[in-house]
Formats: structure tokens, sequence, C-alpha cells
């Protein structure tokens, strides 16, 4: 298959910033493993603004977009040589994009980063995206990995969206508040579970179920499944190779 795994900062991180050195070790494992086995893999990942934040000994995630962006440019210098160095020891080359709402909304620029990955792909390496926090804003930007990650897995032709959260998939409720709160394994339609999503759990990342629904809603449209499962276990991604259940499944249309 041809897997899209977005992966986010609160799997990435501890609640310090700084890497979650175990965590971000085995994701690398799995995915080199599932590569070895044939599958191709793309990965979008956060982190950048959360490390940089970390590395810089700021007190949590800047709220100003000159420190954000400035807290970008430090954290994906150092989340890059991390993913370089693990992907490395187990002989894969990596290839970073930084993305921009413009390089999906101009014609000739979305061509050129659908060729570029479909190359790099080819050529067996492993795309590693993020946006481009350094010169996008909220406001002018894609806005949260989420969205992102669904506009590469359909700009991709990817088979399957995975988003690796700090939660097992979308509850009736907030399972973190609530204890009859329940797992949801399967939406046939994501207009369907809209009133159960929430704001942002974590406090060093921007997504939330919203938009998380909202990228589901996206892939489905173009035929695609998503599932959304927890990122404190990578090894759940050889369970979604094989077909077993895991986390909450939006089915394609």
């Amino acid at each position: 298959m041809r897997i899209v795994v977005k992966v986010g900062t609160s799997t990435l991180a501890h609640g310090t910033g700084m890497l979650n050195v175990r965590r971000v070790e085995r994701l690398t494992r799995v995915i080199s493993d599932l590569k070895n086995a044939g599958h191709e893999i793309i990965l979008v990942s956060s982190g950048a603004i959360g490390m940089g934040a970390g590395k810089l000994n700021l007190s949590g995630r800047p709220s100003d977009i000159p420190t954000k962006q400035a807290a970008a440019a430090v954290g994906q210098c150092e989340l890059m040589y991390i993913y370089d160095k693990l992907f490395g020891e187990y002989h894969h080359n990596v290839a970073q994009m930084l993305l921009t709402a413009d390089d999906f909304a101009d014609g000739l620029r979305h061509d050129n980063l659908s060729n570029t990955l479909a190359r790099l792909l080819q050529l067996g390496a492993l795309p590693i995206i993020n946006e481009n926090d350094t010169v996008a804003t909220a406001e002018l930007g894609i806005g949260d990995n989420d969205t992102l990650s669904a506009l590469v897995a359909v700009s991709s032709g990817a088979d399957l969206l995975v988003i690796l959260s700090d939660i097992d998939g979308l509850y009736t409720s907030d399972p973190h508040t609530d204890s009859s709160a329940e797992l949801i394994r399967e939406v046939n339609n994501a207009d369907d579970v809209a009133g159960f999503a929430g704001g942002t759990v974590s406090g060093l990342g921007t997504g939330g179920m919203a938009t998380k629904i909202a990228a589901a809603k996206l892939v489905n449209g173009h035929g695609m499944d998503m599932i959304i499962c927890s990122g404190a276990d990578p090894d759940l991604l050889y369970d979604i190779c094989e077909g077993k259940p895991v986390g909450t499944r939006f089915r394609g249309a």
C-alpha cells in the first residue's frame, strides 16, 4: 500500500517540548520495516515549533507569529537531523518537503509537488513533509498538519491516511473527562460524527478532533479510508497493514 502517516507533536515530544526518544526510535523502526516489506510511506510530521521551543528553552508553545517562525526554523533542523539519523540506521533515505497552501492551490506548483513525491517514492526515498511554518501563518497557510496530511494523501494518490494522535480514536465524548465515553470503531459518513469533535487536547499541537474529521471528509470524498489511532504504540501500524481493526476507521465513499 501507499500510506500517508501523520504524526503529531504530542506523539513526538514530551510535555516539555523535548523529543520523546523512545517513541520516535520505535516509530522509525516500524516505518522502516514496513518499507522493507514493500509498502510506500509518506510521513507528515509535526513537531518543528514544539521542538524549537524546547531547544530555545521557551516556557511553552509561542503565541506570536515571529517567535513561532523562529522556533520552527530551529526545530525543523533538529527534526530532520533526528529523522535522517534514525532512518539512516535502517538504510533508508529521507527527503524533506516544506509546503504551503499555495503549493496546493496553484496548478503548476501542485503538479510539481505531486511529481516530486512520485519520483521520490520511485527512488525508494521516504518523503517527510511539514508545513513551511517559517513563512506560512495560520491566516495564510494550511494551519494544521491534519489538513496537510489529507491534501498530501489526495495529491499522492495514497491508499490510506493514518493519523497518529494522543487518543485511541474518535469517542462519543472526551475520554479524558468522561469515563462513559465509547470508542467509535467505524464511520461511514464523517458528517454524522461532527458533533463529537472537541478542541485540542495537547498543549503543544494545533490540531484537535475537528481538524481530523475535516481531514477524513476530504480523503473520504476521494474514495480513501482514514484511520485515527494512538501514536503511543507505533506497532499499531503493523496491525493496520494486516487489515486488523485499529482505532477509528473513516470509510471512503
